[in-house]
């Protein structure tokens, strides 16, 4: 089954041209399903684009995803469309008396900031708590997971001496995880982060797993007891070209950034990189959406308020 999302949202065509079955609105409302409600938290400044990846991998799945888009209240959206915002975007106060399947909090460029220091931090802290009994299974990114493991369990974020950029190595620490069922015993994930998460700090925490992790990367993926929570602190959703573009944004900049590991051929930024890691990202997010949402959620998603973390 597709994606249901709106005709006129600029990911149709992409996701059209890449033959990705994309469902519209309309043609969605005859047909005589439940689909998975997915909210998108989007903290991303190219919104377009990560609203796009992550529709994406929500799309290569046998069910019908729902995916409503929702940004922080009173923000300027510099590298997005004011119409574009008005036409796609709800804030919290439309969607906070809703009941929602499945919910994805994306990373954000904001980790030289303190958590508190975030300009929106009290409003992320609100959506957080109300994803506990408004969400069946919430999916944190990035800063995002780092947010998350800080707000709900206290885990502090370290800064790195060296920005961690690249595409690295993986292996699944818990075995039998079903998040990661069918997948290869080595896997390929991009990172691109100034601060990480301790493994050690981690492990004090009796309620959290560590599901996969790598020897240069760090823990890749952390659960809640259920599933209920998921911290994924790389960048599976990233294109082929996304390391590059950051590469060269820095670079243009005059920033001091090293060649992105294990991405150009020959660490030439000169040629075209190759993506290791497209399946790897489709098989995240497909066993999430069918393991943890899909068969778990409630069929009437308002008894979501009744189950606990």
């Amino acid at each position: 089954m597709p994606i249901n999302i709106p005709g006129d949202l600029p990911a149709v065509n992409v996701l059209e041209r890449e033959n990705i079955f994309v469902m519209t609105q309309r043609r969605a409302q005859s047909q005589d399903i439940r689909p998975l409600r997915i909210l998108l938290l989007n903290l991303m400044p190219t919104k377009i684009t990560t609203e796009t990846q992550l529709a994406r991998l929500l799309g290569n799945t046998p069910l019908q995803v729902e995916m409503d888009l929702l940004a922080m209240s009173g923000r300027t959206h510099k590298n997005t469309p004011l119409e574009h915002m008005l036409t796609f975007y709800r804030n919290f106060d439309s969607v906070k008396d809703k009941f929602f399947d499945g919910m994805i909090i994306t990373g954000a460029p904001v980790e030289h900031l303190p958590f508190e220091k975030v300009d929106y931090w009290n409003e992320l802290c609100e959506i957080m708590e109300w994803s506990k009994s408004h969400v069946h299974s919430t999916f944190h990114i990035c800063w995002g997971a780092q947010a998350g493991l800080y707000y709900h369990y206290g885990i502090p974020k370290i800064h790195l001496q060296r920005k961690l950029f690249g595409v690295f190595r993986h292996k699944v620490t818990r075995k039998g995880s079903i998040l990661f069922r069918g997948s290869d015993d080595v896997f390929m994930v991009p990172h691109s982060r100034h601060t990480t998460v301790m493994r050690g700090d981690i492990k004090k925490v009796p309620a959290l797993k560590i599901l996969s992790e790598s020897d240069e990367a760090g823990v890749y993926v952390i659960s809640n007891d259920g599933g209920r929570q998921l911290f994924v602190t790389g960048h599976s959703e990233y294109d082929p070209e996304t390391l590059a573009l950051e590469y060269w944004r820095d670079k243009n900049a005059g920033l001091d950034i090293h060649i992105p590991k294990n991405y150009f051929p020959n660490d030439d930024a000169s040629q075209t990189p190759i993506c290791t890691w497209r399946s790897s990202a489709n098989l995240l997010y497909s066993n999430w959406l069918n393991y943890f949402v899909y068969q778990q959620t409630p069929y009437d998603a308002r008894n979501i308020a009744g189950l606990k973390i």
